[in-house]
């Protein structure tokens, strides 16, 4: 089956590689920052986006920094005077909702494909999300739906680098020809690109479910 208005072929796609921030969940980076700011003494711009990201960023979503090791990485760089609840409340202020329909989608998608997940993230977001899920889903986790997860600060590897895809391949003995991925950040689709794995850019106003529409009714 072609899908209209799209270059994606789903005929012979036989699994499905989901990012999370931006498909599954709602987000927004700027709340963080501005959180943020509100406890800087001088003001610092952040270097947060998401294109772009500032070493301290790049180490704790690769596992190569702790938790304790981020927050005072972040007081000391942006000046912030917060405690450690504040750092993470202000830096879960980017992850907004995640709609119910996303979720019944993805269980949908579950009987026909094998889903998988794949997160640029960290320990605190990790936790939060899956508060989320609890306090508005009956899933038991996040995880529960996909058949393996992989977090970039539990695997020490993060998109766009192609080692994290080839991991995911070899681990789950995927054909890339059967696979697609679908991402919002356009240098996370390229890398899947040079790999020859199938790849759908998410941009809005399109959503998984308006993609999947024709799949799953």
């Amino acid at each position: 089956m072609q899908r209209k208005n799209f270059s994606v072929d789903l005929q012979n796609i036989k699994n499905i590689i989901f990012d999370l921030g931006g498909v599954i969940i709602n987000i927004d980076y700027h709340k963080s920052i501005q959180e943020l700011l509100t406890y800087s003494k001088t003001g610092s711009a952040m270097e947060f986006t998401q294109k772009a990201q500032s070493e301290l960023f790049d180490l704790y979503e690769t596992g190569n920094s702790t938790c304790e090791q981020f927050r005072d990485s972040l007081r000391l760089e942006y000046n912030l005077e917060a405690t450690d609840e504040e750092i993470d409340a202000a830096w879960n202020a980017m992850l907004l909702d995640i709609p119910k329909e996303r979720i019944d989608l993805l269980q949908e998608l579950g009987k026909k494909y094998r889903l998988f997940l794949l997160s640029n993230t960290n320990a605190i977001h990790l936790k939060k999300f899956n508060e989320i899920v609890a306090h508005s889903f009956t899933i038991p986790s996040l995880d529960s739906l996909f058949e393996q997860t992989y977090y970039s600060h539990l695997v020490g590897k993060r998109k766009p680098d192609a080692a994290i895809f080839e991991q995911i391949l070899a681990e789950n003995d995927l054909d890339k020809a059967e696979t697609l991925f679908i991402d919002d950040s356009i240098q996370h689709i390229k890398s899947a690109d040079s790999l020859g794995i199938n790849t759908l850019h998410l941009q809005p106003p399109l959503t998984i479910n308006s993609f999947f529409e024709d799949v799953v009714n």
